[in-house]
């Protein structure tokens, strides 16, 4: 998924790239208190805004959904840089309604952590500081335009096999989020599928440039679900308050059971030579993952990590004329309404 806040802590949080356990699940509170909250988690039920909750579920929530709404905002930069090189007018139109899309899910997302007392400047400037973390799959370039295509089919395909859960989550602003950001998502992961078939059936040099991409994102898009289990206790206590509903390993084995058979109608070879289906797991085998190379990006050290965030940054900057007159605009609107009503 766009988030690997289990996982990876803010730099805030302690020393990067190590995981710092989540407090315990029964704060210093009333009893009663906790007593309610953990009798709706008990009954599957949602946690609104205005609940009572523990300053551990809400501090898990905030770094979650932020990370999420900041990988998203991020996320949209190694496709955007394809916008004005799209090889056909129908192409520009996908990319450019897909990039727009991500810039929403941002919105909504930030919207949502917003609900748990933290405001948006707080979680942008985190982001700009290099405080916060987004998903370490955006620090990878874009290198040809079977890149846009893969990143459709293998990266949006991992966050929706990740996100799908979250529909679930216990925290309700967040859940209700993620409905509309799934269905979107599944067009993006059907149109960069369409993509990479049209080239499949184009010319031999068009079928390698598609292998090529394969071969660069796949371990990574594997990455993307987080550390085995064994080397993620924040997980267990996520899914014990219903944030987090299926296991780091348990979503990866789901994603590469699904995404086989679409490599094979495709017409690509999955970059694993431990590839294979295991008949008495009933699951598929496959290797070992590079978890040297996600720390390393994930802790700023990949090919895009500084670009990225500049270009962020720059972005933020750029736009301060636009904010400071939309308050001012605001505020003016505010004080005629208050002098009419006077």
């Amino acid at each position: 998924m766009y988030t690997q806040s289990f996982n990876v802590p803010d730099q805030s949080d302690g020393e990067p790239g190590i995981l710092k356990a989540v407090p315990g699940a029964r704060d210093k509170v009333d009893p009663a208190l906790q007593d309610g909250f953990d009798a709706v988690i008990d009954a599957d039920g949602k946690i609104e805004p205005r609940d009572w909750m523990p300053d551990a579920y809400r501090k898990t929530l905030v770094r979650q959904i932020s990370q999420h709404a900041h990988s998203e905002i991020v996320g949209m930069l190694p496709e955007g840089n394809w916008i004005s090189r799209a090889p056909s007018l129908k192409r520009k139109a996908i990319l450019v309604a897909k990039v727009q899309d991500e810039g929403g899910h941002g919105l909504y997302l930030y919207s949502a952590a917003e609900t748990l007392g933290t405001s948006r400047d707080q979680m942008l400037d985190a982001l700009h500081s290099g405080k916060a973390k987004y998903s370490s799959i955006f620090n990878y370039p874009t290198l040809t335009w079977a890149d846009v295509g893969v990143i459709g089919w293998l990266v949006d395909g991992a966050a929706i096999m990740n996100q799908i859960p979250l529909c679930r989550c216990s925290y309700g602003p967040y859940a209700r989020a993620m409905i509309r950001v799934c269905k979107e998502e599944s067009f993006h992961q059907r149109q960069g599928y369409e993509a990479l078939l049209t080239m499949m059936q184009g010319t031999a040099e068009q079928k390698a440039m598609v292998q090529d991409a394969v071969n660069r994102w796949w371990w990574k898009c594997l990455a993307m679900f987080g550390p085995p289990d064994a080397d993620s206790p924040n997980s267990v206590q996520g899914m014990r308050w219903g944030i987090k509903r299926i296991s780091n390993d348990d979503l990866r084995q789901k994603f590469v059971d699904a995404t086989v058979p679409q490599a094979e109608v495709l017409g690509v070879t999955l970059p694993d030579p431990d590839l294979k289906w295991n008949e008495t797991r009933g699951h598929h085998d496959y290797g070992q993952i590079d978890w040297d190379e996600f720390w390393a990006v994930v802790n700023g050290d990949g090919p895009c990590n500084k670009e990225r965030l500049a270009t962020r940054v720059k972005a933020w900057n750029d736009g301060a004329w636009v904010r400071e007159a939309a308050l001012t605009h605001a505020a003016r609107q505010q004080a005629r309404a208050m002098k009419e009503a006077a």
